[in-house]
């Protein structure tokens, strides 16, 4: 019996902000991750709002062009009491997320309870807790000063736990029956 060949993927995981937003690149076979890059976008320098906007969008777009992702995944904005905040946070993801549909290149959104659950197992971790858990995963030496990069790696992990270890096991009936065409038998329906 032939072996599959297992294929290799690269998701890019993003945790928008608008003044840093984190990045983080993994390569995948099968369960085994192999980190790219992770890092941040600093757009601190940058008074205006829509300024900071562009250059997410560039920013982004650069790295899809660099590392050719097969998927983006990135944290969904949470609520908060500062309704203006959560607008500009929201306008940030979307600019990420244009940035990747330019590329055509498919996104995923988690919570990011879902994004703690899936690398620490609590989805009140802290942001240390995460990053903690990512050294341990990634054999890093040491914590990056700006966990906002961590955050962004995290959510790459959790695409990969959501996704990569479950969507060749929970096949839809189509994929089944194409995959198995003699295993289909013809029906007779009652009308």
């Amino acid at each position: 019996m032939e072996k599959k060949a297992v294929k290799e993927k690269i998701i890019l995981g993003l945790d928008p902000g608008t003044n840093i937003m984190g990045y983080g690149l993994l390569q995948t076979k099968g369960s085994k991750l192999t980190l790219l890059q992770f890092g941040v976008i600093n757009m601190g320098k940058y008074g205006a709002h829509e300024l900071k906007l562009k250059k997410i969008f560039e920013r982004v777009l650069a790295i899809v062009d660099e590392y050719h992702p097969d998927e983006v995944a990135l944290e969904a904005p949470f609520f908060g009491k500062n309704i203006q905040s959560m607008l500009k946070l929201g306008r940030a993801q979307g600019v990420a997320m244009a940035a990747a549909l330019y590329r055509e290149v498919p996104i995923t959104e988690y919570a990011p309870k879902k994004v703690k659950q899936s690398v620490t197992g609590n989805g009140n971790a802290s942001k240390e807790q995460v990053a903690r858990m990512l050294m341990q995963i990634f054999s890093l030496k040491e914590l990056p000063k700006l966990l906002d990069a961590t955050d962004a790696l995290a959510v790459a992990v959790c695409h990969h736990y959501q996704n990569g270890a479950t969507k060749s096991k929970s096949k839809s009936w189509v994929v089944f029956l194409n995959e198995n065409p003699k295993r289909l038998k013809s029906v007779k329906v009652n009308e």
